[in-house]
């Protein structure tokens, strides 16, 4: 049988280091130990304390050690595994010497505390205060803060990737790539937020430590050996002292590494050259250091030697640091031209797609957009979205979210194509109290508005929710403001939203189930080109496609005869008379409506003729949206519809002359058999020309 090869045999035992690691030091705990084994395993541990913080001390980002947190744990757990090894020997093999548990403790009891056990315990607490009480929380601390506001960035990091890689600055294995990172960086915080518990809890297991082996350790020598009180907390308090500190000072190194760790910020520099760069970079600092310390040197009574040496010292590392900076700048090279880079070839690859639809928002309102974080924005952008396409028949193209620190943080933004379409301001900690016909009395607060229906409101505080229920308004959040404004946005520019893409997967569902009825239109009859033109009319006005079969069985009768897209647009309309007079009046069997006057319609007519509103004059173009909103506000003091009806000749036109006003107009061909009309407002050149009301009857 061949053996292993050296590489695999190597890597598989690379993975089992840690099992093997984590196992050994569980069984320190139970296994009696000899001494020198004892002392390979301290030393061991102010080993890996050491390279730890020379790690931490020369990382770039606190990510390059992000095993540090699992590093933390081990190492506690092998110092606490020490601790109760070396317990063990002392309380079994104390009273045979100050080295019966080893040369480590015995040097550190006798060496760094002169053997003076007093000493050792002051210190030993000392070091204990420090690491709990200053370090630990400390940096536990920053670690806790820390993780709060990388969660709390993590959306906007999310939406500004999202953004990158919509436009094409980055491709999607960088996308990928960045996503990870951050999530690596708000779980490696986390983690040492967790970790600094296990420092926190070493230390308050040492001082118990140390108390049980000085109470044990005297038991054991005065009752079972027979010493004496005084030889005993001699023998015993020593290596208790030594054991202590032999554990101590590794995990006050490791503690002094998790500070510096949480603390870093990225930078391309390890942290010695950072710190020397920073704090000893600058000559005219250290000359004004030098100078005070100079000054406080020659003060009668202060030590003059320390002072003044300190500040000889300071003032030669400024001369150095001085003539240093100057060599280097006299040395750098003067480029004599700028390099520029070689051309490269603009292909149509590079250039970004533009969003149909586009939702950007300030970073205040980024939590409403993030369901993460208890965000609605984006639900309810779903659900106007699917009820704009149940009622108009159009399933608009999802729209993009991303942040934007250029606008104001309370501000959004909507374009379509590249071009900005709506905007403005909601405050997420304040409620839009929307102004209703039966409301009773008004609120105070900074005025709003419903971006969908246009109605006036005032933003307040959610306490006052009930108050402004009570008053008759009409009450909601700031992700519906922003929700309704996006579906404003769906029905102002729906015609500009039903593109050739969108056509043809309408007519390839209707083709799924009536096979024969779309090829008999277009290409046979129609090219697609007009078809389009004809569902954009007609949900430009507000009339849904929904029942695109009908559409499509009007065309397929009517498109052999013309091809005049007005003149087949006005024919499906008169086809889909009762669904449009149905949505325009609720189902009423009366209809109020405006009225055209004699002598706008004869003239609009006569200048119109064969070419269309192309030929009626300016003075005429420019009177007509006033006269069209001064009927609009006679006719709602009345209590009628807000429609106009005129002659099947010139709804179109007009149509297209009064859309920005909003008015509906209708044509006679339009309205069914059944319904009765009545025109209660007649719109014409002088505000004072009205009409009694007329009674038509539909025939």
């Amino acid at each position: 049988m061949n053996a292993m090869p050296a590489a695999p045999r190597a890597r598989s035992l690379v993975h089992l280091a840690g099992t093997v690691l984590v196992l050994l030091i569980l069984a320190m705990m139970v296994l009696p130990l000899p001494t020198f084994m004892l002392d390979m395993l301290f030393t061991l541990n102010i080993a890996l304390a050491v390279i730890v913080l020379l790690v931490s001390l020369s990382a770039s980002r606190p990510l390059d050690f992000s095993v540090f947190p699992t590093v933390l744990l081990v190492t506690t757990l092998m110092r606490l595994a020490l601790n109760v090894a070396s317990t063990r020997i002392i309380l079994i093999q104390g009273h045979t010497g100050t080295d019966s548990a080893g040369k480590v403790i015995e040097s550190f009891g006798n060496f760094l505390v002169a053997g003076n056990y007093t000493v050792g315990l002051v210190v030993f607490v000392i070091l204990v205060i420090i690491n709990f009480v200053v370090i630990t929380r400390g940096a536990g601390r920053i670690a806790e803060v820390a993780a709060r506001f990388t969660l709390d960035a993590m959306p906007g990091k999310q939406f500004a990737i999202d953004a990158d890689l919509g436009s094409g600055a980055i491709g999607e294995q960088e996308a990928r790539r960045a996503r990870a990172e951050i999530a690596r960086e708000a779980d490696f915080y986390g983690a040492m937020d967790g970790a600094s518990k296990f420092v926190r809890g070493d230390a308050i297991a040492a001082l118990f430590i140390l108390v049980i082996n000085l109470v044990g350790g005297i038991a054991v020598g005065m009752f079972q050996h027979g010493m004496g009180l005084g030889d005993a907390l001699d023998r015993y308090a020593l290596l208790t002292v030594g054991d202590g500190l032999v554990a101590q000072i590794p995990a006050l190194v490791i503690s002094t590494a998790a500070g510096i760790v949480v603390s870093r910020t990225s930078s391309e520099q390890d942290l010695n050259r950072e710190f020397m760069a920073q704090l000893f970079g600058r000559p005219q600092i250290l000359y004004v250091a030098a100078s005070v310390l100079a000054v406080l040197g020659i003060i009668p009574g202060m030590p003059h030697a320390a002072f003044l040496l300190l500040a000889a010292i300071l003032a030669a590392t400024a001369w150095f640091v001085e003539r240093r900076q100057r060599s280097r700048e006299a040395y750098l090279p003067v480029a004599e031209e700028e390099d520029v880079e070689p051309f490269t070839e603009l292909t149509w690859s590079d250039l970004p797609p533009v969003d149909v639809l586009a939702l950007e928002v300030g970073y205040r309102l980024i939590p409403l957009l993030d369901r993460k974080q208890g965000g609605q924005a984006l639900k309810l952008i779903t659900e106007g979205r699917l009820r704009f396409a149940l009622e108009m028949g159009l399933v608009v193209p999802p729209i993009r979210v991303r942040d934007n620190m250029e606008l104001r943080p309370t501000a959004y933004r909507i374009s379509l194509k590249g071009v900005e379409t709506g905007s403005g301001d909601v405050y997420p900690e304040l409620l839009l109290a929307i102004e209703t016909a039966d409301m009773l009395g008004r609120l105070k607060g900074e005025s709003g508005i419903d971006p969908l229906t246009g109605a006036p409101g005032i933003w307040i505080e959610a306490e006052e929710r009930e108050r402004a229920l009570m008053r008759g308004y009409r009450v909601i959040d700031a992700s519906h403001v922003i929700a309704r404004h996006v579906e404003a946005v769906y029905r102002a520019h729906a015609g500009e939203l039903l593109g050739r893409a969108e056509v043809q997967q309408l007519l390839d569902s209707v083709n799924a189930t009536t096979p024969g009825l779309v090829e008999e239109v277009t290409p046979r009859l129609l090219p697609l080109t007009l078809v389009q033109s004809i569902l954009q009319n007609l949900v430009t006005e507000g009339v849904s496609i929904r029942d695109i079969r009908s559409i499509l069985e009007i065309l397929a009768a009517r498109a052999g005869r013309s091809q005049d897209i007005d003149e087949l647009t006005e024919t499906v309309r008169a086809s889909l008379g009762r669904n449009i007079v149905d949505r325009l009046f609720e189902g009423a069997e009366a209809l109020y409506v405006i009225g055209l006057a004699p002598e706008v319609e004869s003239r609009l007519v006569a200048e119109m003729g064969d070419e269309g509103e192309a030929m009626v004059s300016p003075e005429l173009v420019e009177a007509l949206p006033a006269m069209a909103e001064r009927a609009m506000t006679r006719q709602a003091e009345r209590g009628g519809a807000l429609v106009l009806l005129v002659a099947p000749a010139l709804r179109a036109p007009l149509a297209r002359m009064l859309r920005r006003t909003g008015l509906p107009v209708l044509s006679y061909a339009e309205i069914p058999a059944d319904k009765s009309l009545q025109i209660t407002t007649l719109m014409g050149l002088e505000e004072e020309q009205e009409n009694e009301s007329a009674q038509i009857s539909g025939a």
